[in-house]
């Protein structure tokens, strides 16, 4: 009986061993990892995308037994390869999300969580079976959801004389082609950023973050991005089906006249277009609650990171 308890052990141990030089090198492996890492932010679904992938051989991996080694590589170091993607995301005007971690309002770890559950689905492997590679995708309007929580609207402005308009089901400004540039001279194509401002060609502001109110079921964003096309349809609204949801039967639909911000991602419109969103009730709350589409170049929409 003590034969057979001690060749039990014996076996136990073994496999333990053999357990141990399977899983340990996965700790600390990512470290080791050389990584491929290509991606973009697309504007008008709202998702930063990255693809990421590694050579298995010069990570020490042999399959079939490594192939679970792999996808937990990938699965521990995809925050870290997002984050120059999240970094270069547009905040506003003036800033970038890497603007808002070196100045300690956002940590790395928020970040990071963020980029958790991004992958649509599991690591595969390359045709050759020398690499493994993975697909991972982060939702802006999750960025945008993190980053406006807690907030509670202000009334958008009421004019002192208020103009007589109608009620309409969103607002759509256009800015598709080249448009001065407040203060400069230069013509330039508008870009897309998680927080734009309104202006009129007065320089009131119309409508900016502290408008919206993150707290309808549609989402959290305070705009979406579309191209031209989308907004132009043969439909009984003119949109796409999406933008028909957000906006209605009934959007105005506004002209930018020029761009303004270092970024230059905030729309000036005419004091008149103002009016039309500003004097109504119903109008300010489409403001509240994010109804309104930016129409850019579509070559604005889809960024490389820097």
């Amino acid at each position: 009986m003590k034969s057979i308890f001690k060749q039990k052990q014996i076996a136990a141990f073994f496999i333990l061993g053999v357990l141990t030089l399977i899983w340990v090198p996965a700790w600390g492996q990512e470290n080791r990892t050389q990584f491929e890492v290509s991606g973009f932010i697309d504007w008008a679904p709202g998702e930063v995308n990255i693809e990421a992938s590694f050579n298995l051989a010069q990570a020490g991996i042999r399959l079939p037994t490594g192939r679970f080694m792999g996808e937990e590589i990938l699965r521990e170091a995809h925050p870290r390869l997002l984050r120059p993607y999240l970094f270069s995301l547009v905040l506003d005007s003036n800033s970038t999300i890497r603007d808002l971690v070196n100045r300690g309002e956002v940590s790395l770890e928020e970040l990071d969580t963020l980029s958790q559950g991004s992958g649509k689905n599991p690591p595969s492997l390359s045709a050759d079976l020398t690499r493994m590679i993975g697909r991972y995708t982060v939702n802006i309007e999750k960025i945008s959801a993190f980053l406006t929580r807690n907030r509670r609207a202000v009334e958008a402005p009421v004019p002192l004389i208020p103009a007589g308009a109608a009620d309409y089901t969103g607002i759509i400004i256009i800015a598709d082609e080249e448009l001065p540039v407040r203060g400069r001279k230069t013509n330039v194509l508008a870009g897309p950023c998680l927080f734009p401002k309104i202006w009129d060609t007065n320089m009131n502001l119309v409508y900016d973050i502290n408008m919206f109110e993150n707290s309808r079921k549609e989402g959290a964003l305070m705009v979406r991005y579309t191209v031209p096309e989308n907004i132009f349809r043969p439909t009984p609204s003119g949109l796409e089906g999406e933008l028909a949801a957000l906006t209605g039967p009934y959007p105005l639909r506004i002209l930018a006249r020029e761009v303004f911000g270092i970024n230059q991602t905030d729309l000036i419109i005419t004091r008149d277009d103002a009016l039309k969103i500003l004097s109504t009730g119903n109008n300010r709350r489409l403001l509240r609650e994010g109804r309104v589409v930016l129409a850019l170049n579509e070559k604005m929409l889809k960024t490389q990171s820097e």
